[in-house]
């Protein structure tokens, strides 16, 4: 796991309810794109869940 991927996963673990990408790149100090990239590397990894459309959670 990557810098960027353990700075998504802790920032959503943090916050404890479910974020859309651009409060994710907000609270990471990332931008927009990389959290995007990394939402969707770490969906495919199962490490996170999208319970409703554009919020994603921790698994």
């Amino acid at each position: 796991m990557n810098a960027n991927e353990k700075a998504v996963l802790d920032v959503m673990k943090k916050v404890g309810k479910p974020m859309r990408p651009g409060e994710i790149a907000e609270k990471a100090n990332l931008n927009k794109g990389e959290v995007s990239t990394v939402i969707e590397k770490l969906k495919k990894d199962g490490k996170i869940i999208s319970p409703k459309r554009c919020f994603y959670a921790p698994t």
